[in-house]
């Protein structure tokens, strides 16, 4: 059974920095890159769950240059992953008062032309001086 844990969420003040921790167990596909598809998430209180990192199918790890990142995060934020797609990380710097949410991390698996999808439980970030 795939399990997706994130960890790493506290309270830090404005202009801060953060690093969150998804943690992916379980899987029983395919070890290539082309398996797997990395996302960070987030949901402010009351608001959309909105999707604010992208880790496509086929990257490397070496290699950030395809990591697509909303607007309202790009420049601050970094997404990255380790070599087994076990691990995978976001960098937040420069935190703002509007980032404050609960952060999702999704692992999207494929295999025999299905996709499935992994949630973990979240991690709050709060900023707030």
């Amino acid at each position: 059974q795939v399990q997706v844990v994130e960890t790493g969420g506290c309270l830090v003040q404005p202009g801060g920095s953060l690093r969150l921790m998804c943690e992916v167990s379980g899987s029983t596909v395919g070890s290539t890159d082309s398996d797997y598809v990395m996302s960070w998430h987030r949901q402010p209180k009351g608001q959309l769950r909105e999707e604010v990192a992208f880790i496509p199918r086929g990257s490397s790890p070496r290699d950030s240059s395809h990591t697509l990142y909303s607007e309202s995060v790009k420049g601050r934020f970094t997404a990255s992953r380790d070599d087994g797609w076990n691990q995978v990380y976001l960098q937040m710097d420069n935190l703002k008062v509007e980032d404050p949410a609960v952060y999702y991390c999704k692992e999207d698996e494929f295999s025999s032309g299905v996709m499935t999808c992994f949630w973990g439980q979240g991690t709050q970030v709060t900023v707030s001086s």
